[in-house]
């Protein structure tokens, strides 16, 4: 039986991953930072709760010993992650950029994902498939974010993309320093969910395509890629 934890799952793209992984076998624990959020999400699912807030540091370290105990871990989904807006959900753009929000934005993009990260290696490194999946975001791009006449262009947020753009670093590095992890970036697509406001144009179910299936590759997986449901993405 594999094992997965995936962060942020008490709703959005991580409940439907979740709810996907579930059906395909997989002992799912719900990472949560609310508690009655997660446990009303893991008993929808059939999944099991674990507390987590990525960026404390004891919460973190009591979720790995809380699973450590409860048999280990095979596949661990870097999902929780947030995108400041506007009060009317607009972008915030490079005029009213700060640098407390774009420490906010890092804080959980990119030091929350290397906190999990370093806090469940030592589980991963005993399971005899571990892989871990990091939600990136098309706009981490900079051959995208830099090719006029797109959509990714014509977005005028810096912080988002910028924390996103670091964890695509972090998962090549990870990716050549753990050559037996199957560790990759994804794209789940522009999805509806609150992070934007609900104003994606693709579903739930679409977005966590790809998280599910590269949270169940096998060790003679890729790693160390950034791709979403079509293949590859341009760095």
């Amino acid at each position: 039986m594999t094992t997965t934890l995936i962060t942020g799952a008490n709703k959005g793209l991580g409940f439907e991953a979740a709810r996907q992984l579930v059906a395909a076998g997989h002992t799912v624990y719900i990472g949560s930072r609310d508690p009655e959020r997660g446990r009303r999400a893991a008993e929808e699912l059939g999944a099991r709760l674990v507390v987590i807030d990525i960026t404390d540091d004891a919460s973190v370290a009591a979720a790995a010993k809380t699973i450590e105990a409860e048999g280990g871990l095979d596949v661990l989904v870097n999902n929780a992650g947030i995108e400041e807006r506007a009060q009317d959900n607009g972008v915030i753009g490079a005029a009213d950029l700060t640098a407390e929000l774009m420490r906010r934005t890092f804080e959980t993009n990119v030091f929350g994902t290397v906190r999990v990260t370093h806090a469940f290696l030592p589980l991963l490194q005993r399971s005899p498939a571990p892989v871990i999946v990091n939600l990136s975001s098309g706009l981490a791009s900079l051959t995208r974010v830099s090719t006029a006449g797109t959509p990714t262009y014509a977005y005028p947020g810096i912080a988002y993309p910028a924390s996103k753009t670091a964890v695509n670093m972090i998962t090549v590095q990870y990716a050549k320093a753990f050559p037996a992890m199957r560790i990759n970036a994804v794209e789940p697509g522009f999805t509806k969910t609150d992070l934007n406001g609900n104003t994606g144009i693709q579903t739930v179910e679409q977005g966590a395509e790809i998280i599910v299936r590269m949270a169940r590759l096998t060790p003679d997986g890729p790693t160390g890629t950034y791709v979403d449901a079509e293949g590859p993405l341009p760095w």
